[in-house]
């Protein structure tokens, strides 16, 4: 899956740094997390699909997570979409909604189902979405996407019996003894189930304990490191992490990769977070717009 993030600002934006918007594209579909100010734009600009996004998933209802949301629905619906699309978010989602649809004239071509979550998860077909509330100073949650388990096959293992890209193979996977070549090959000695990869998305929020058992053994958690640790009163007043504090939750969760974000628009540059950073955890890097790859 590929993950790309289209703002890394904070309240402010910056000639640099837009407002906050990460596309995570999995194949069939991308689920878009939070839609600030230009996210339409950012879209275009990292050639992702409007079309593709099937689901809308908004942290907060500050107005750097969703003031996109209007114009990349007038666009989505001026593009003729027909296939619907599911928005989430916190307490007061579906109000929230239909005041900014009635504000600025939303009558869209497709049908959109909003859903207000509360902690806990939801499964789809190949992932699930966990959800849990994030401590900021208006209803907020974070977001973690787990892939399902997959069945893998020992490949090494089944050429010692010839046996190499045939459809019977499927069966295997399934969990079905076969015979080949007169063999007995059981699904247990040739096959393992291999742990799918998780995705953490919390932003805003100042540090709380119940979010390293959220966070635990992230492949990658991208969070937000609003502010230096010479600010640590100011960011915990406001619901907002240090990059320090980041790093902290990464390294008690056990994830793997922590990437920073949600900079304040008073660090030119971001060095100072991320040196403070990877203090506590090394492998840390700084989010940047547009940034993308593979988890």
């Amino acid at each position: 899956m590929n993950l790309t993030i289209l703002g890394t600002g904070s309240a402010m934006p910056t000639e640099s740094r837009h407002h906050s918007a990460t596309a995570l594209d999995i194949g069939p579909e991308v689920l878009l997390f939070d839609c600030g100010e230009g996210t339409q734009l950012q879209l275009r600009k990292a050639g992702i699909s409007w079309n593709k996004i099937s689901k809308i998933f908004i942290t907060h209802w500050h107005g750097d997570h969703v003031l996109g949301l209007p114009g990349l629905l007038q666009s989505v619906s001026l593009n003729k979409r027909a296939k619907p699309l599911n928005i989430y978010g916190p307490a007061k989602t579906k109000e929230n909604f239909k005041k900014i649809a009635e504000a600025f004239g939303i009558f869209p071509t497709f049908k959109i189902s909003v859903t207000e979550l509360k902690p806990g998860a939801f499964n789809a077909e190949k992932y699930s979405i966990a959800v849990a509330n994030a401590k900021h100073n208006a209803p907020c949650l974070a977001f973690a996407y787990q892939e399902k388990p997959k069945v893998k096959i020992n490949i090494n293992y089944l050429k010692k019996f010839g046996l190499v890209n045939n459809p019977i193979i499927a069966d295997l996977i399934k969990g079905k003894d076969i015979i080949w070549n007169n063999k007995k090959i059981r699904a247990k000695d040739v096959t393992f189930i291999e742990k799918g990869k998780k995705f953490v998305y919390l932003l805003d929020s100042a540090y709380s304990k119940h979010l390293e058992n959220f966070c635990k053994d992230a492949d990658l958690l991208l969070c937000e490191a609003t502010f230096a640790d010479d600010m640590k009163e100011f960011a915990k007043e406001f619901g907002h992490m240090t990059a320090s504090q980041a790093a902290a939750l990464a390294k008690k969760s056990g994830a793997k990769k922590l990437i920073i974000t949600h900079f304040s628009n008073r660090y030119k540059n971001t060095d100072i977070l991320l040196k403070e950073a990877r203090k506590v955890f090394a492998n840390t890097i700084t989010a940047k717009d547009l940034l993308s790859f593979e988890i």
